[in-house]
């Protein structure tokens, strides 16, 4: 009879003990050796991971499959993917637990990163610029983390998407031909998700972003539907949700606070927006979601 993966929160710890905040950081030494260098095939249900392996040597098991750990190299293993490794015992690195909502992209989504999210990959750094750029942003990463110190979630939030960006870009390399261009579509996206993260807090309506794009509004919703599925409005509230829910979770404001942080008028207004998309009060959620998540 096949043995059931487990679902883990971190590895060996049942629901409940959950990691403190959004992000997690620990060195692979710290918890492998307390299981003789091998952690056994386990999955994540809301969690995603990055493994930074700076030294020694080992394999990464995903369910059937087998592949060789060579560092410098960075693993990434999005959520409820069965996985285990078995490391060497002069391995060094870290390993970094992330919510899987507070990453720049869904896993599964539509977009190039979303697409790369989806699978778990073991990226080599080699000694190019952006593997050493990667491998010193994962050290300052961690020792954030670990350092708590003032304006410490910008930091955190920043050096992440670096990670991410940089690894996606650094796994693609190989597949893709140097020739190659982004589609039109890829390149409206990113202007469009950068003017999201400008001017999203202001609730500009779509034309407002259509117009700074040059675009008519009928053809940026018929590319932003292509690329995510979605359309411009549902987008736009998405990014205002997924604020909200952040806000809800990880900081001590209370609702009206948080209303007027993310540019509603009134928290009513902020209540009956929140309601409309997730069927419930932001108080009744922010419970919920802290009494699950052990905050």
């Amino acid at each position: 009879m096949t043995r059931a993966v487990p679902t883990y929160e971190l590895y060996g710890e049942e629901s409940g003990e959950r990691p403190d905040f959004w992000l997690h950081c620990e060195t692979i030494p710290s918890r492998s050796s307390l299981h003789h260098w091998e952690i056994g095939l386990h999955r994540h249900q809301s969690f995603f991971q990055i493994l930074y392996i700076a030294e020694g040597s080992g394999d990464a098991v995903f369910g059937e499959t087998s592949q060789a750990i060579s560092p410098p190299v960075v693993i990434t293993i999005p959520p409820t993917v069965s996985h285990g490794f078995r490391f060497s015992r002069d391995v060094d690195g870290f390993v970094f637990t992330i919510l899987a909502s507070h990453l720049p992209a869904a896993p599964g989504g539509r977009s190039r990163m979303g697409t790369w999210l989806s699978k778990p990959c073991l990226t080599p750094l080699g000694e190019s610029e952006d593997g050493c750029y990667i491998a010193e942003t994962l050290q300052r990463l961690a020792e954030e983390w670990a350092a708590r110190r003032n304006h410490r979630t910008g930091l955190l939030d920043a050096y992440l998407s670096t990670v991410l960006a940089l690894t996606a870009r650094l796994a693609e390399a190989p597949r893709v031909d140097a020739a190659a261009v982004e589609s039109e579509n890829e390149r409206r996206m990113e202007r469009f998700n950068a003017l999201l993260r400008q001017h999203c807090l202001t609730h500009q309506p779509a034309a407002f972003y259509a117009r700074e794009l040059g675009l008519s509004p009928t053809h940026l919703n018929r590319v932003v539907r292509a690329m995510t599925g979605q359309s411009v409005h549902e987008v736009i509230a998405q990014r205002l949700l997924n604020a909200a829910r952040r806000e809800l979770v990880f900081t001590r404001a209370s609702v009206q606070e948080i209303s007027f942080r993310l540019g509603f008028s009134d928290a009513a207004y902020f209540s009956r927006f929140f309601v409309r998309h997730l069927g419930t009060t932001p108080r009744t959620w922010r419970m919920a979601e802290r009494e699950k998540l052990g905050v």
